[in-house]
This record gives C-alpha cells, structure tokens and sequence, in this order.
C-alpha cells in the first residue's frame, strides 16, 4: 500500500462526521437476524427527542487496490444507521445528515460487533419501570409523550407507569427474583400498596397471577357481572362510582369499587320496574327481588290460552307479512344496513308483544295475586307471574281443603296408605311371627349398609343417577310439601359413619374410600380449576363423576324419629333401577346382626339361609354361641333380612291417576 493511499484513511481512535448516505451495513457484523420494524421505530422516536447518545463505531472501505472508498461499513451501531434512514423516508432529515462516528481499524470487526450484543447487560425490567415513573412524576410527562420519545405505544407506557405503582416492598421481591413479571403485573391492578402487601402475604404455595388477581379484586364487582349490566356502567360513573381497570388482561370493561352505590342503584331500579308492572298489568302486589325468593307457601296460578281480537289478529298479520318479506329480502345479505337491522328489531318486538296476548290471567287471579320482578342472569328483567299469598286465597270448605291437600302430596294425608303401598313394610308378614320387631337402632344400622350399597351401585351406573337427579328436582319444585326425593341434591353429604359403627371398614366401605380418593387425586386443587377440568373429561370420564357426586348425596337411612315413607319408597324404586344387591356389600356376622337379634331372630334367619335342620339343631344353644355358629352357617349363603332384601316391584295401581297428577301440578308452587 503506497504513503498516499495510507494517508487517505483515518487514524484508529478518530471521531469523525459522516454524512448519513456514506455509511452501509457491514458484511462482518454478527447480528444476522435482521432489527425488528420495533426496535427501529424506537431507536428513531429516541434519536428525535434526545440525538444520538452514542457514537456508531465504522470501518474504512477500501477498494481493491486499498483505497478507501469514502464509504464506511458500520460495525457497532446498525440499528441507529436504520432509524437515521427511517427519520429520512419521514422527511425529518436529509440523506446527508452528518453522523458522529468513531473510525476502528485496530479491532476484528466481526469480534466486536459480537462483543457488542454479548456483554453487555439490559437494565432490569424494575429499573425501567421506575424510570417512567419518574419521567411521568418529575418532569411531568404524559404517556403519550414519553411513547413519542421512546418510540413504544401509549398503551405501553401506561402499562410501564402503571408496574412503576406497584409496593416498594414488592418491587424488591421482584427484583431478588421471588416474582415472576406475571404475578407482579397482576398486583399492579390496584396502587393500594397496603392492599398488594396484604394479599402477598396471604399467598401460599399457589402465586398464579390469576389468583393475585381475583384476591385483589374480591371486594369489587367485574363490569361483567349482572348488577353492573343492568344499571349500566355511564349511570354508575355519573352516580361517582369509581372503576378499576386491569392494564395487563382483557378485564372487560374493569371492575367496580363501590359496591354499596351499585345496590342502591340496583335496588331503586328494580323498584321501578316492579311499579310498572304492576301499573300495567293491574297486579294487587309486585315485589322487587334480585333472585328469586321461590315464594315459599304461596299458589302459582298460570295463564290460559285466549283468541287475540279481530284488531291483534291483523296487526299480527301485517307485522308478520313484513317481517317476512324483509327476511326474504336480505337473506343473502352478510350484513344488514342499520336501518334495517333497526326494523327488524320494532317488528320483532312488536310480534313478541302480539303472541304474549294468546296467554291471560284470570282476573280474579291478578286481583288476588302479584308477581316477582328479579334481576336475571344476564342483567336482564325477570318476571315471574301469578303468585297468591295464603292470606289472599278465598276460603274453601273442609272437603275441598282435604281433596287439595291429597293431589298436591300433602305428606301428611293417608301416611298409612303410602306406606303400605310403598312396600316399606316388606317382610311385615315376617314381623308378625316374632311379637318383638327389629330395633330402631338395629334398623338404622342396617338401612346405612342398604344406603352405602345404593351409593355404590349408582355411582357405577350414571344414566341411572341422571335419573334420580332429575326425579329430585321435579319433586321439589313442582309438589308442594311432596317429601319424595332420596338424592339430596342441594347437595348434602351422607355421613354413614355416623349411623354405622365401622362401616367404613367393610369391603365396601373401602371400596367407596378407593373410589373417592382417586376422584380426590384427579380434582384440582384450585377450585377455580374445577370448571375447566370438568369441561375437558371424556363424556364417559365427566359422567362417572358426575354419578360419584350424586351417589355420595343418597340417603336412604331411615331412622326413628323421621316420617319420610315416600323417599324410603323412592329408595326402593332406585334399588330396583340400579339391580342393587346387597349381598355383595353386607354379609351377616355377629357383630353386623346376629349379635344384636333376639333367639328366635337368629333361627328364623339360619332357617332361610340353611335349612330348617340346621336351625332346630341349633335351638337349645345360648344366644352367644348361637350368633357365632350362625354366623359360620350363614357365611357361604346369602341370605339377608328382610330390611335388605331387593324391594318388591312397584304395582301399576300405585300410580296416581291422570286427574291427580293434573291436579298435583296446577296446585304446584315453585
């Protein structure tokens, strides 16, 4: 290289000016993946607002003789070079803007460009929230201006201000690595930093940010939720309520703070509606409820069929026509113009309120009675109509009260009579042979054995179950006072160890335990979970569960001081459905029967099971040793009492007539 051609290049170390268009991307960079369009746009929001904060840092090129071309390959600095280009696309400056650069030649460019991107350390997400911060707080930049300097959104900013907000106490947790920017971003929902502390602390092993969230946010009421959609967001907001907004997830419209003001809202405007219900539809009383009070003794009385007038019949014809054509019309239309989306909605409207006139209350009943005006799920307007108090009903004679009281189930009308047709007193035949009956406590006993093998089939047989569900709830709720039901489906637990001494020690005791437990296993922990684990079961797996839950609500005990012969029989008719059979659940020993029978009970039982032989053999024995070879003869039968027998089938006369079943149902109350 001669002295004239080394004197055209700058000496390593040089600060020098370079006009924009000079400067290329060099071929020896490490950096292969291209800049994202992001980072660019950053770097040209950060160069507008403060300049370039530090030198790019370039290699001479040279021709192939080793002159320098007056062009240089930019080692440390691309990202810069590009944003300085995007500025010139944008007309922010010219292609020749000078660039403050350090020329290179000592160093391997390739080495430095990696060293470049490799050692050096990004500022920890903390620090740079608080850095916002306090551009926000001490030079009192708002989140659109800082984004224009940073070249990120507003959204961004707000987000970064809003972390920025978090507890001092929490930001260090974050720091020292106990946090993860998940869960802190949750706490970052509130800037009550006592609040955020709070719930820290209450946290266990279980820090999903879901959790923080919802523990953050459980003395407020979501946007979502059906008291907020029915008073409306605008009237809460103009009323001074105040909403709490989640930066980090889709909150749907935040989260209200005052409850209290919520209630009074939703209150006053549910009063107003049942006012106007019962102007306009002449009701004697209307009451504002925000669930349903399932009024509890009163009468429901339901509207009949009735022929619209002459006048309704047209409209309805008119309105329909028109529908009709309109549909017709736009059928093939992907979206509806405004305008007739709007009709559409009037002629539907008013087609709803043309088919309701085909229904009508008696007079007399709306004179009497009144309705419950409740907020639905959806935030909507619930109406439930024709409700009669008892002080409202009109006196009836003795007989028609009795008549009533028979169709509706009224448990305690004919008691006797359900009970012998029932079949509760299966082996009554047998009971008269021995002047001493089973005891109640005896009987107890075993009926809790009856009842866990009841549990036990019905969990294996989930059509069965789907079954007894439904027959609970249509016994509830459309039978007054009708005691019918054996799934207790509200639900409650059946604690049998508390009506059987040991029983969860018997095989089947333990089989229920194994299959509960392996439910136990599988069922999370969070019961915020629950839901999404039952979706996500195989039908046959979801079934199964669902017959395991029902099954643990059965409760067929019959014990002394209760009068339900109508859930005992109902019990009866389950055994049947499931083909329960108890002798593989229960086996008679001393300690489960023969002990706690009298004499005549232990032989009339080896008798049947056995062999009448083997019972008189055995009749001058002691009661003890009598138990216990009974217990050995009985031990390969299987015999079983009376109690614990299959139920004789249901006779076709047990069924109530047409008539009272009509009867039953119109006298029904919810």
């Amino acid at each position: 290289m001669s002295a004239k051609q080394v004197a055209q290049l700058p000496e390593n170390g040089t600060q020098v000016l370079i006009p924009l268009n000079k400067l290329k991307k060099s071929p020896k960079n490490a950096r292969k993946t291209p800049h994202s369009d992001a980072a660019i746009e950053a770097y040209a929001a950060s160069i507008a607002a403060k300049g370039i904060l530090q030198n790019l840092v370039v290699e001479p090129e040279v021709d192939g003789e080793g002159a320098a071309t007056g062009f240089y390959f930019v080692t440390i600095g691309e990202g810069r070079r590009l944003a300085q280009i995007l500025r010139v696309k944008r007309k922010e400056i010219k292609k020749t803007e000078p660039i403050c650069c350090v020329v290179d030649t000592a160093n391997d460019p390739h080495e430095i460009s990696l060293d470049e991107n490799v050692t050096r350390e990004n500022m920890h997400p903390a620090d740079q929230f608080e850095a916002f911060k306090k551009l926000a707080e001490e030079r009192g930049f708002g989140a659109e201006e800082i984004a224009a300097r940073f070249g990120v959104t507003p959204h961004v900013v707000r987000q970064r201000l809003r972390l920025g907000a978090v507890s001092p106490k929490l930001m260090q947790v974050y720091r020292d690595g106990d946090l993860a920017l998940e869960q802190l971003m949750a706490f970052a929902i509130t800037d009550d930093h006592a609040r955020q502390e709070s719930v820290y602390e209450r946290l266990s092993y279980n820090r999903d940010a879901s959790t923080i969230r919802r523990l953050l946010t459980e003395t407020h009421v979501a946007a979502t939720d059906r008291r907020a959609r029915f008073v409306g967001i605008e009237a809460y907001t103009e009323a001074g309520g105040s909403i709490l907004r989640d930066l980090f997830t889709e909150d749907r419209g935040g989260y209200l703070e005052d409850v209290a003001l919520l209630d009074l809202l939703v209150t006053a405007k549910l009063g107003r509606e049942a006012d106007a219900v019962r102007a306009a539809e002449g009701w004697k009383w209307t009451e504002a409820h925000l669930d349903f009070p399932h009024a509890h003794g009163m009468r429901r009385t339901y509207p009949h069929p009735v022929e619209l007038s002459v006048e309704d019949q047209a409209a309805l014809a008119t309105v329909q026509i028109e529908f009709d054509r309109l549909t017709e019309k736009h059928q093939a239309a992907d979206e509806l113009p405004d305008e007739v989306d709007g009709r559409f909605g009037e002629l539907e409207t008013e087609i709803e309120r043309l088919e309701a006139k085909r229904q009508s209350y008696d007079a007399d009943d709306v004179a009497r009675g009144g309705a419950f005006v409740i907020l639905n799920h959806d935030g909507a307007i619930r109406i439930e109509r024709g409700f009669i108090r008892p002080a409202d009903e009109k006196p009836q004679p003795e007989a028609e009260q009795t008549a009533e009281a028979s169709a509706t189930g009224d448990p305690e009308v004919d008691d006797q009579a359900v009970q012998d047709e029932s079949g509760e007193g299966a082996g009554a035949a047998d009971e008269e042979e021995d002047d001493r009956p089973l005891s109640d406590v005896l009987v107890r006993d075993l009926t809790a054995h009856r009842t866990l093998g009841l549990q036990l089939n019905l969990s294996q047989q989930p059509e069965v179950a789907i079954v007894a569900v439904t027959h609970a709830l249509a016994a509830q709720i459309f039978y007054l006072g009708a005691d019918a039901h054996v799934v207790g489906i509200q639900p409650i637990k059946t604690d049998l160890a508390g009506h059987a001494d040991g029983i969860e020690d018997t095989p089947a005791g333990k089989a229920w335990g194994d299959r509960h437990a392996n439910w136990a296993r599988q069922i999370p922990r969070d019961v915020a979970y629950l839901w999404a684990f039952v979706a996500e079961l195989d039908h046959d797996s979801r079934m199964a569960l669902f017959a395991h839950c029902v099954a643990l609500t059965v409760n067929a005990v019959k014990l002394p001081w209760e009068r339900r012969p109508r859930a005992l029989a109902t019990a009866d008719r389950l055994a049947e459905a499931v083909s329960l059979d108890m002798t593989g659940y229960w086996q008679p020993t001393v300690r489960s029967y023969l002990g706690r029978v009298t004499k005549a009970r232990i032989l009339e039982a080896v008798c049947e099971g056995v062999s009448g032989e083997a019972a008189e053999r055995m009749s001058d024995m002691k009661k003890v040793d009598m138990a216990e070879a009974a217990e050995q003869l009985l031990s390969a039968t299987d015999w079983l009492p009376a109690v614990l027998r299959p139920a004789k089938p249901q006779e076709q006369s047990d069924a109530p007539t047409a008539g009272q079943g009509d009867d039953a149902y119109s006298e029904a109350a919810e």
